[in-house]
């Protein structure tokens, strides 16, 4: 808007009016020749001269209120005007409006004229500026830590981060007319931009009669709202990114003015790189009127906001990565190599032993599926979801680390301080203002990422349920204190949990380990059952493995920079793989998978009633029909495949048995074997239990169990004999477990 930063007054006292301007004013273009050079620019600009387009002149045919320039071509030593470009980084308050009024005025020359010949009526235009990938300015490019008042107040400045939290919109004047109350006479006075406002004079200065004195009196103006001129402003509160934050360091924040066609533009949870002025401002919160007097001269810092790196107002909210075209050639090689995916799981956590079916399902995580539109405007979603259920000291809590550290965009957080309110959403009251805005959780700050949740069977079945529909749908609805909106929380969702007890009991069925809701279990697409076998083989092997970590650690400087660019390159490789492949599996797979999904639902249900119970521990639904597809669709891209083919979806098939088949089977099936002297104590076990239940009784488990240990058997032999004889079909489980029915 023309004279929106009018007078150059980026301060909110009076006494700084004069500090708008700042460096060596000669070496200034002045206003007249500042307004020239900027409409010339706008006119004349080529990115290609061959191409005979304008870019600026048709984006302001296009788009008559607003104008999106990158300060890299107004820093072009031929085509642009590079010493507006440094007047506009040094001193942006007092060149934007002179930017704009350059923009009002070329939009007027190129909208034709009305029917009746008389001039069309132009709005104000905002500029809003950005920094191209390829440009080169001098603008700074910036973290929040490095903000430094001596060097960037009132400079131009471009800062990352997340946006947690959006106030409601409100009109902010930028003139208001004012009216003395004695003689009538008005005064237009123009507003100070961002949290600014406006110095109404104490006494009229209104001429007088020849002769006469003013007899206006002190403090006679009055505001006349019906005349003054306002602009849409949002307050925003944007955060650092969690990738930016020093490890034991709290994330920090700074506020954000945007106005006009910015408000509304960002919502929680998007991710932006912000280009403002670096301002400051009297806070108006502290303690009492002695402290407030005595902090004059402490002022905060806020960013007033007149661009975004990405193109928010045509829906560019994602943060998009680009590649050079080397980083492309060898990504595209390296796809093509054979082998390539085996390649990619041993550089999943090379620093755990073992486990390679989970260094399987976290590659298949951190590539992600297919994100699907369906025809009436609803989404599937293509994110997976890993469950890691078992013992302690199984390198669980590592795999999450080492995931949040290798995804592009990830938040780690562990299930008991973890509340609803914080990895959803929560809304906030102001204290300053007293109204209400929304402040993203965790699932929405890591959208389009991965959230690693450690000790997962830790949170409160409450805080469990409100991920729910974060898990499945990827939104969040709130509906609060006059609330009601949706944000996006497209992230997967990599847990790790104990089983009640702390360890996984083998003498109890898959229902009794897995204390997990079915509705939550169903929403993850593979569920690993994590024990601590004990074998000596296997035990010195990974005592091996361990001890050459902790021996070589640091020691070899060559494998270390050599480990971390392979870091480095999987990193890019993920971003790129998800940014540019969308594989679609093909009908072949498809009919293949439909076969082998009714055998997994079949083979479900005979283990549950082999379990005494009608319903499986881990149900094997639709959803899991749909993971597959997923871990298929992620094995292809992968490769950068266009198309899952009926390889992917046989290894997708056999990733999915070993993990979430497995856990639907685990339980007292699986320890069957017994040496000599047990089967003996076993069979002896047996007699007194037939002894003291008829054929056809029912018995509670819990007496016969107390009885038979009274008697000098141990409770463990017990369950084991009661165990053998269930899986030869002479006894079997009622009632959830608590009776046994004695059948032959």
């Amino acid at each position: 808007m023309s004279g929106f930063d009018e007078g150059g007054v980026y301060y909110s006292d009076q006494q700084f009016v004069g500090a708008g301007g700042g460096g060596d004013e000669a070496a200034l273009p002045s206003r007249a020749q500042a307004l020239a050079k900027f409409g010339e620019f706008i006119r004349t600009f080529q990115v290609d001269p061959k191409s005979g387009s304008f870019p600026y002149a048709d984006q302001l045919a296009r788009q008559k209120d607003r104008l999106r320039v990158d300060i890299g071509h107004l820093s072009h030593p031929v085509y642009g005007a590079p010493e507006l470009a440094s007047a506009l980084v040094d001193n942006p308050a007092e060149y934007l409006p002179i930017f704009e009024q350059a923009a009002k005025q070329e939009s007027q020359r190129i909208q034709n004229l009305s029917e009746d010949g008389s001039d069309p009526e132009v709005k104000d235009v905002q500029v809003m500026l950005f920094k191209g990938e390829t440009a080169r300015s001098r603008v700074p490019h910036v973290t929040m830590r490095d903000i430094k008042p001596e060097a960037y107040v009132s400079k131009l400045v471009i800062v990352p981060g997340i946006v947690t939290a959006a106030s409601r919109p409100k009109h902010k004047a930028t003139y208001i007319t004012l009216q003395c109350k004695e003689c009538k006479a008005t005064k237009r006075i123009a507003c100070r931009p961002g949290v600014g406002g406006a110095v109404i004079p104490r006494v009229c200065d209104a001429a007088a009669l020849p002769g006469q004195t003013n007899q206006c009196g002190q403090d006679p103006y009055i505001v006349l709202p019906d005349r003054s001129e306002c602009v849409d402003q949002q307050t925003l509160k944007m955060q650092e990114r969690p990738e930016d934050v020093p490890t034991g360091d709290l994330p920090r924040s700074m506020m954000c003015l945007v106005d006009r066609r910015l408000v509304g533009a960002v919502s929680p949870g998007t991710r932006v790189t912000a280009v403002g002025i670096l301002s400051i401002f009297q806070g108006k919160e502290g303690g009492n009127q002695r402290d407030k007097a005595g902090a004059v001269a402490i002022r905060q810092p806020y960013l007033r906001v007149i661009g975004f790196q990405e193109d928010v107002l045509n829906g560019d909210t994602a943060r998009r990565p680009t590649f050079t075209m080397e980083e492309e050639a060898e990504f595209k090689e390296f796809a093509s190599q054979p082998g390539a995916m085996d390649r990619i799981f041993a550089r999943i956590a090379p620093q755990i032993f073992g486990s390679p079916d989970i260094k399987k399902a976290i590659a298949c995580l951190l590539f992600g599926g297919s994100r699907k539109r369906m025809p009436d405007g609803t989404y599937r979603r293509g994110d997976i979801n890993v469950l890691l259920l078992g013992d302690p000291s199984t390198a669980k809590s590592q795999f999450l680390k080492f995931t949040s550290k290798t995804a592009p965009i990830a938040v780690y957080t562990s299930g008991k301080g973890s509340s609803a309110a914080g990895l959803t959403a929560s809304v906030i009251r102001d204290p300053s203002s007293k109204e209400f805005y929304l402040e993203g959780g965790a699932m929405v700050l890591a959208d389009g990422g991965v959230v690693c949740i450690d000790e997962f069977d830790k949170m409160r079945p409450e805080d469990r349920v409100a991920i729910h529909e974060a898990m499945e749908q990827q939104t969040i609805s709130i509906a609060k204190a006059g609330i009601t909106t949706m944000l996006r929380s497209r992230t997967s969702v990599l847990a790790a949990a104990n089983p009640p007890s702390g360890r996984y009991d083998d003498l109890k069925s898959a229902q009794e380990n897995i204390d997990l809701q079915s509705t939550i279990l169903s929403r993850f697409d593979l569920i690993f059952i994590v024990k601590d076998e004990r074998s000596a083989a296997r035990d010195m092997q990974i005592a091996k493995h361990v001890l050459d970590v902790h021996r070589l650690a640091g020691a070899q400087p060559e494998a270390d920079e050599e480990e971390k660019r392979e870091e480095a390159f999987l990193k890019r490789y993920i971003e790129y793989c998800r940014q540019s492949c969308c594989p679609r599996i093909t009908e072949s797979a498809a009919k293949l998978l439909a076969n082998e999904y009714v055998e997994l639902r079949a083979e479900s249900k005979r283990a549950a009633s082999a379990d005494g119970s009608d319903i499986p521990a881990i149900p094997v639904t639709v959803r899991q029909l749909e993971a597959v597809i997923r871990i298929s669709e992620s094995l292809a891209k992968m490769n950068l495949q266009t198309t899952a083919t009926e390889a992917h979806v046989r290894q997708a098939l056999e990733l999915f048995k070993t993990s979430t088949m497995d856990a639907v089977k685990s339980g007292l099936m699986d320890v069957a074997v017994f040496t000599d002297e047990q089967r003996q104590e076993v069979h002896r076990v047996e007699e007194q239990i037939k002894r003291r239940v008829a054929i056809g009784s029912f018995v509670s488990e819990r007496k016969l169990v107390d009885e038979l240990v009274r008697v000098g058997f141990s409770e463990s032999l017990v369950r084991k004999g009661l165990m053998f004889l269930q899986s030869t079909g002479d006894f079997e489980y009622r009632r959830e477990r608590r009776l046994v029915h004695r059948m032959k």
